[in-house]
């Protein structure tokens, strides 16, 4: 049995996925990721399907660790955009399938305080000592996501610093190149896979195979129709036998 996570619409902490839930917004949110993986059998293979714009930097690492720590196999499928936390989720694949439509992108951590600059001196100085505070929070978050990546590419933390400056869009071909993703999404071994859903469609591999046992199944149904019909009936053999025998009856 394969456990389905999508993780879809923003990344959440819990507390926030409850809003969301209440508003019918699409959310993916770490206890919802658990819930999924501890129904079942702890082995059973984890598909995980990731079409989102991020969200919560810390949720997103709680959902890696979940995905990470798990004793099964892993195999995440970006099938639109993997972006910000959403990019930092998909790297916890065993093996990271992109559609040939599909971006991951990559950028710094931001922050949405409500702090502003403002006041005599002494306020200035204070709302100063609070950035830098805030800068190196915010630099051991950049730092923290460039763990992940390196963790999957094996590129150097200093290169992937540098693409999160230059917010950094990856295609499918880069991303396998890079080490972002092992292969490209394909539905068989010519035609690519084009999706824009989150349900599952059926692999034109068992298309194929159906396609290929029900044509079967008529050629046997002919061949079987053609040779009962080839087979003279009854009487004709009766006919035949008696004309071979010279046992034929004169009028």
């Amino acid at each position: 049995m394969t456990k389905t996570i999508d993780i879809k619409g923003t990344v959440v902490d819990d507390e926030t996925a409850a809003f969301y839930s209440f508003f019918g917004i699409p959310s993916a949110s770490p206890s919802a990721v658990a819930q999924i993986l501890n129904n079942g059998d702890y082995d059973d293979d984890v598909e995980v399907n990731v079409a989102s714009n991020g969200g919560d930097v810390f949720a997103a690492s709680e959902i890696f660790t979940l995905l990470k720590s798990n004793n099964a196999n892993v195999t995440v499928n970006i099938q639109g955009l993997a972006a910000s936390a959403a990019s930092v989720i998909a790297m916890a694949g065993d093996t990271v399938k992109i559609s040939p439509t599909a971006q991951i992108m990559i950028h710094q951590a931001a922050s949405y305080g409500s702090s502003g600059v403002g006041g005599n001196k002494d306020d200035l100085a204070n709302e100063i000592a609070d950035l830098s505070h805030e800068i190196d929070v915010l630099d051991g978050i950049d730092k923290s996501i460039a763990s992940a990546y390196e963790f999957k590419t094996g590129m150097p933390q200093g290169d992937l610093l540098n693409m999160m400056a230059q917010e950094t869009w990856i295609g499918a071909q880069e991303a396998v190149d890079k080490g972002f993703a092992d292969e490209i999404m394909f539905v068989n071994e010519k035609q690519a896979a084009f999706s824009n859903a989150t349900a599952n469609i059926v692999p034109k591999s068992a298309v194929n195979k159906l396609l290929n046992l029900l044509n079967k199944s008529e050629k046997t149904a002919k061949l079987e129709n053609e040779v009962k019909n080839s087979q003279p009936t009854s009487d004709l053999k009766q006919s035949k036998l008696a004309i071979l025998l010279g046992k034929t009856k004169e009028k």
